[in-house]
Formats: C-alpha cells, sequence, structure tokens
C-alpha cells in the first residue's frame, strides 16, 4: 500500500502528565523525597497515546469517550497537535488524568484522579461507516467500558469477519471480538485472562488464539520479545534487544507498529516483528515520556531525564552491508552517544532501488546492523524519505553520507525545525552496495 493508511483507533482516552524534579533531601517530617520541580509536561495516554504513535506512520482517527472539563479541552488540544482526527463519545464523570512523580530517570509515585470515563447513549452518526471503512481498527482497552460497548461492539464484529481488527486487552476489559486479526496482551494479561500464572508466553498465546477465535495473538514478553501463535499453526518467538528506557506506553507503540503494518498487507508474523522492533527503539528513545505532540522534543528532555544524552541518527537502505557503511555508521556514532539507524523497509526498497531490490529482508539488514557495536537500535520506517519517521525521533543529529550539501536534502529543515543538526560524512571511496551486487553477478573484485 503506497498510500498512508488509514487507521481508527477505538478506545479509553486519559490525560498523562509527568512532573519532573530532582531529589536531594528528605522531607523533615516523614522518610520522603522532597522533589524540587523543574517542569511539567502532559501527553494523551491510553487510547489517545496508540493514536498519536499510528498519526507518525498513518493517517488517525480517535474513536473515544471525551468530557467536557478542562482536561478534555487540553486532551483535545494534544491530539489536534499531533494530526489525530477526533470523533467524540459522549462521557461519564471527570477526564482520567494520571500524574507520575519523576526524577532521576524514574518514577517515585503516580497519582490517579478523574474518571470513571466510561462511554453513554448511542453511538454517534457516522461511527459505523468510520470504523468499517477503515484500513484497520485498533481497539486499545484501558478497562473503563468503551470496548464493552454494545452497539460498538456489534459494529466492530461484523468487520473483524472481513477487514482487520488489532485488539490490544485490558483485565478490566471486554474481550475482543471473534475473529480479530491480532490481539496483544502483555504476559501478565494474557495469564490473567488464562487464569494460570506458570506457563510462558508460547502456551498463553496458543491457549488464547483459540479462547477469542482470533486469527493470532502476540504475548508480548518486554525485553525478551513476544510469542505469536495462530489458530493450528503452534507458535513463533520474535525476539527483541534489550535496551534501557522508560517502558512507558511501550504496549501502545507495539500495538499501533503491528496495526499500520497490518493495513500495509503484512501478515501477522510480520507485523509482530516490526512492531517489535519499533517498540524497542521506542523505550531506548525514552518511550512515552520522550513525546509531547506538536512541541520540539528538545522541551520533552529537562536536566537528568534524558536518556540517551545526545541522539545520533542516520538512515538508509543498507541491503548489504560493506566497509563504507562499516566507517559511516562508527563515525556517525562517535558523534554522540546513541545511535539510530532508520531503515528503509522492504516495500520503500523496492520503490528507491528498483527490481531485485532488496536482496535481504528488512528483519535480516536490521539484524546484521544490530550486530555492530556502533548501532545501538534500529527503526523501520515505511516512506520514500525518513521525514515523517524523523519527526518522531527527533534526533539532535542527522547524519548523512555523500558529496552533497545539508541545503540539499529534503529532510534539513525538518531536523532543524526542533534545533537538531545536518551533518554530512563523506563516503569510502569505491564502495557501494551497487559495486558489491555487480561484482557478486559478473564474478570480478568488488
Amino acid at each position: 500500500m503506497s498510500r498512508r493508511p488509514h487507521v481508527v483507533v477505538v478506545g479509553d482516552t486519559l490525560l498523562d502528565r509527568d512532573v519532573v524534579g530532582r531529589v536531594e533531601r528528605l522531607c523533615p517530617d516523614a522518610p520522603a523525597p522532597v522533589v524540587d520541580v523543574e517542569g511539567t509536561r502532559a501527553r494523551p495516554g491510553g487510547a489517545g497515546l496508540a493514536a498519536v504513535l499510528a498519526a507518525a506512520d498513518a493517517r488517525t482517527t480517535l474513536v473515544t469517550p471525551l468530557s467536557g472539563d478542562a482536561e478534555a479541552v487540553e486532551l483535545r488540544s494534544l491530539l489536534d497537535g499531533a494530526g489525530v482526527d477526533v470523533v467524540p463519545l459522549p462521557h461519564e464523570g471527570a477526564t482520567r488524568v494520571k500524574t507520575r512523580l519523576r526524577a532521576g530517570g524514574q518514577s517515585i509515585a503516580r497519582i490517579d484522579t478523574g474518571g470513571p470515563g466510561r462511554p453513554q447513549g448511542r453511538l454517534p452518526d457516522g461511527v459505523a461507516e468510520l470504523v468499517v471503512g477503515a484500513d484497520v481498527v485498533l481497539v486499545s482497552c484501558y478497562g473503563a467500558g468503551t470496548s464493552g460497548l454494545e452497539p460498538l461492539r456489534a459494529v466492530l464484529a461484523g468487520r473483524a469477519l472481513v477487514r482487520p481488527v488489532v485488539w490490544d486487552p485490558h483485565p478490566r476489559g471486554a474481550d475482543p471480538v471473534p475473529g480479530c486479526a491480532l490481539v496483544t496482551p502483555n504476559l501478565a494479561e494474557a495469564q490473567h485472562r488464562a487464569a494460570a500464572r506458570g506457563p510462558d508466553g508460547d502456551f498463553l498465546a496458543e491457549h488464547l488464539v483459540r479462547r477469542w477465535s482470533a486469527r493470532a495473538v502476540a504475548v508480548t514478553c518486554g525485553e525478551r520479545g513476544a510469542w505469536v501463535a495462530t489458530p493450528g499453526g503452534g507458535s513463533s518467538f520474535v525476539r527483541a534487544c534489550a535496551v534501557d528506557g522508560d517502558s512507558c506506553g511501550a504496549g501502545d507503540r507495539f500495538a499501533a507498529a503491528a496495526a499500520v503494518a497490518l493495513a500495509r498487507g503484512s501478515t501477522a508474523l510480520e507485523a509482530v516483528e516490526d512492531a517489535v522492533e519499533a517498540a524497542t527503539a521506542f523505550v531506548a528513545s525514552g518511550g512515552a515520556g520522550g513525546l509531547r505532540p506538536g512541541t520540539p522534543a528538545r522541551a520533552d528532555r529537562p536536566g537528568g531525564e534524558a536518556p540517551t544524552g545526545t541522539l545520533v541518527a542516520t538512515g538508509g537502505c543498507f541491503d548489504l552491508l560493506h566497509a563504507g557503511h562499516v566507517q559511516l555508521l562508527e563515525e556517525a556514532r562517535a558523534l554522540g552517544d546513541r545511535l539510530v539507524v532508520m531503515l528503509n523497509s522492504d516495500a520503500s526498497v523496492h520503490r528507491l532501488k528498483g527490481p531485485g531490490r532488496p536482496v535481504q529482508t528488512v528483519h535480516d539488514r536490521a539484524r546484521v546492523l544490530l550486530g555492530l557495536s556502533c548501532v545501538d537500535d534500529v527503526v523501520v520506517f515505511d516512506d520514500d524519505d525518513p521525514r515523517a519517521a524523523l519527526r518522531r525521533l527527533r534526533p539532535d543529529v542527522w547524519v548523512k553520507g555523500g558529496d552533497y550539501t545539508a541545503a540539499e536534502l529534503p529532510e534539513a529543515p525538518v531536523v532543524r525545525s526542533w534545533g537538531g543538526r545536518v551533518v554530512i560524512l563523506p563516503t569510502l571511496a569505491g564502495r557501494s552496495t551497487t559495486a558489491v551486487l555487480h561484482s557478486i553477478r559478473t564474478g570480478g573484485p568488488s
């Protein structure tokens, strides 16, 4: 699918706030830390976060209960700033707000207010048609009742029989409708639904795919990866790379990436592979705490909170890794504290390079890159240029190899919009993937 797919996210939305500061002393009247606040930031949470993450790669509409209080106005503004179209459902109670108190890169406490956030009444006009017509629907359940709303479930059940529905469940939410293309519980949620604490993800995925009459179930196991099961097909394990960072929101990143991949025609296993890579990179880049829709990334990384220091990114196809690539990557990594490689998807490489390319799948290319000590993370993008992906990652330094100038790069203004800089590194003469492929085909030296 060359166009941006249309993702409809359905679920419970809340407002997340991070109060960030430093701790240097204890309270004199209790054994509690004193937090000197340095900043406060807000972002959509729950289904709202899933929608923001999907909007980086797809046209996204969020169907969610919204109240009329000041927090809902703030939430709507954040969603609008992230490019998410919102279709509100009637809402019971005040907006749910989750406030994390953070210092030194760690959460000290969380304060929950508002709610219950349940939807009320019938579906507004046009919602059923919107759900049926989307390329993919992501049900992002946070236990407030949207996934159990009967008129909505009836529409979702009919759609799941013919078009993909991804269901990200919650222990307090309703069961997925039968026929979902992919259900994405984490290990604890899967154990809760299966009423079994001992079994590993493979047993749980195989059990739940039958119980839920799903086409696939992926049980996510944190930094280990995910088990994927299909009816009658056993299970497969998709391994993740362990990274340091804030895991808040990683499940939403996983579900959003899987939904976009399915909308573009991937199989369930391919979608999970993409989702594992996306969630790993998301955690490494700061998780949900590194997001603030519509504002520069530097405002989101106050002193002491940045997980990576100077974040460097570079991009390309990396179809056949050669000495020129290695030199570029090593020199790029030397410019900062962490290097993320933005890797063209298979479809993107084929559009850019033509028939016969890529010669290696995106998963093999990513695995080879991650085997290099200078590469910390790999992020796969499907567009013909990296501008949309760069807006999500927002690196401090963007590196390209070649003999052109920064002014010739279409992504240069995007990088500079948040204060990033563009660095052009010289290439190693005579080394290119085209030359390597020619050598293989002709039997001559590269």
